[in-house]
C-alpha cells in the first residue's frame, strides 16, 4: 500500500513537472521565446522580418564582432532606450553567450514586446562560422 501511494505520488510529480516545461511562446508571462543561431541565419538569409538588437557592451559589440544587421542598444541602457525599438515586429535578442539577451527578452516582453532570445548568442553564431563583422 505504501509502495502504491510513493509510486502515484512520483507519477503525478513527474506529471506536474512535465506541465510546468515551456515552450516558445509570446505570452508576456512566460519566459522568452528562443531560437539557434542557425535559425537566426536562415531568418536573415530569408530576409524574415525582424530587428536584430544586439545587448553586449560597446567594446564587445566592436572588438569581438557583431552580426552586420544587429542594432547595439547596451542591456544596461534598454530600459531607457526603449522608445528605440519597433513594436510592430519581433525583436531577436542576442548577447555574447545568452544570458544577457535572455534578461532584455524578459524585459521586454514585460513591456509588450515580442521578444526572442538567441541561445549561444555570439559564441555559437562564431562558432559556427557564420559571418562577422569587426571595428567600427
Amino acid at each position: 500500500m505504501k509502495y502504491r501511494f510513493l509510486l502515484m505520488l512520483m507519477i503525478g510529480l513527474a506529471l506536474l513537472t512535465a506541465c510546468g516545461t515551456t515552450t516558445a511562446s509570446t505570452s508576456t508571462t512566460s519566459t522568452p521565446a528562443n531560437i539557434t543561431v542557425a535559425r537566426l541565419k536562415s531568418m536573415l538569409d530569408q530576409n524574415e522580418t525582424f530587428f536584430l538588437l544586439d545587448v553586449r557592451t560597446p567594446a564587445e559589440f566592436v572588438q569581438d564582432g557583431r552580426i552586420a544587421q544587429a542594432t547595439l542598444i547596451p542591456l544596461q541602457e534598454l530600459e531607457q532606450r526603449l522608445s528605440e525599438l519597433p513594436t510592430d515586429k519581433p525583436v531577436v535578442c542576442i548577447c555574447r553567450s545568452g544570458n544577457r539577451s535572455s534578461v532584455a527578452c524578459n524585459l521586454l516582453k514585460e513591456r509588450g514586446y515580442q521578444a526572442i532570445n538567441v541561445t549561444g548568442g555570439m559564441n555559437e553564431w562564431k562558432a559556427a562560422g557564420y559571418p562577422t563583422v569587426f571595428g567600427q
